[in-house]
């Protein structure tokens, strides 16, 4: 789905005459971001911040640097600040609910941004997270098909853990069913962090003897713990993970990661940006061109949602994210092994 076409008809209205309320303000758009640390979100935000520049909307911001109780403070004092639409990235699916409640009782519209929120007064705006989980898990087994795997699982109380989670099991369950694939270990990394992700790897390690075929990461910053525990045992392995961070692209371009699977921040960026504006400037919900009905949350909640289409990167493509303008040639490519693709 490419972005300039999400909002179809009604981006016409916005993108170029953004509304301005009766007091003569602009739309400010305020966006919570659950842990900025992460070096994904930083591109999210250049995206989203470019895009409202160029809808002529403000840009305001906090970081609940992953604290469920701040992040319900910050959206706070980014509806104090005069917030028109809020972007909201949820550190926790169900504690962020009060400040849900909040915008809805001040008329302000929500964009649930990456990471669900299960409530049908928010828009819901993704990858398609399951897809992912699949793409992970077919490309690390078609690399190793069967043996000991361990999965290494995001934050317990992310909805987008649970749906890697099934797109992984679509993928091996028969195979796990029938013997061929043995799942060793499989662990809740707190905070999606990468050092957690890490003492769960060698946790996972020292259960098994070291004996860990192949890694199912669900992101490249838990990747990258993972495959520190397993270079710390001397063990390279086949692993997965997401989000196309640049040291992840560059393990993929060394032979160190099979698989990081890159959802386009620049595209869910602006998209998220377009809904907001849209969405302030009095759009419904459903109004939303591209927007399907969707309930596959754990509370079977329908929802107004859009999921863009994810793309594997492997070492046979790395050129995709180099000609996209996502990564140097020079940073991607700094040691790469022989025949990696526009490396050469």
């Amino acid at each position: 789905m490419k972005r300039r076409t999400i909002l179809g008809a009604l981006a016409a209205a916005t993108m170029f005459s953004t509304p301005v309320f009766a007091d003569g303000h602009g739309v400010t758009v305020g966006v919570s971001w659950s842990n900025f640390q992460e070096e994904r979100w930083k591109t999210d935000e250049a995206a989203i911040k470019s895009q409202l520049e160029a809808l002529g909307a403000k840009y305001i911001s906090a970081d609940a640097q992953a604290s469920a109780a701040k992040q319900l403070t910050d959206v706070e004092a980014l509806i104090a600040q005069g917030a028109d639409a809020l972007i909201i990235l949820a550190m926790d699916k169900d504690a962020i609910g009060p400040a849900i409640d909040q915008a809805d009782n001040e008329g302000i519209p929500v964009v649930g941004y990456d990471r669900l929120i299960e409530d049908a007064r928010t828009f819901y705006l993704t990858f398609d997270n399951k897809g992912v989980g699949r793409i992970i898990a077919e490309t690390v087994k078609a690399a190793q098909p069967e043996g000991n795997f361990a999965i290494i699982k995001g934050d317990k109380g992310d909805p987008n853990a649970g749906f890697l989670l099934e797109g992984m099991m679509e993928v091996i369950g028969d195979d796990v069913a029938a013997g061929k694939i043995n799942i060793v270990g499989e662990a809740f990394s707190d905070g999606w962090k990468p050092d957690n992700a890490q003492k769960n790897m060698e946790q996972i390690l020292t259960a098994n003897d070291n004996n860990v075929d192949a890694v199912l990461s669900q992101n490249d910053g838990m990747a990258g713990g993972a495959i520190a525990a397993l270079q710390a045992q001397g063990l390279s392995v086949p692993v997965g993970g997401q989000d196309g961070d640049h040291a992840a692209l560059n393990r993929v371009a060394r032979g160190e990661q099979t698989v990081s699977v890159w959802k386009n921040a620049l595209d869910l960026g602006s998209a998220a940006a377009d809904i907001a504006v849209a969405l302030a400037g009095g759009a419904s919900l459903d109004s939303i061109d591209g927007a399907v009905k969707w309930s596959g949350g754990a509370n079977g909640v329908e929802m107004n949602a859009i999921f863009l289409d994810p793309t594997p990167i492997t070492k046979d493509n790395i050129s995709a994210v180099i000609d996209a303008g996502h990564i140097e040639k020079e940073k991607v490519c700094a040691g790469a092994m022989a025949g990696v693709d526009g490396c050469s």
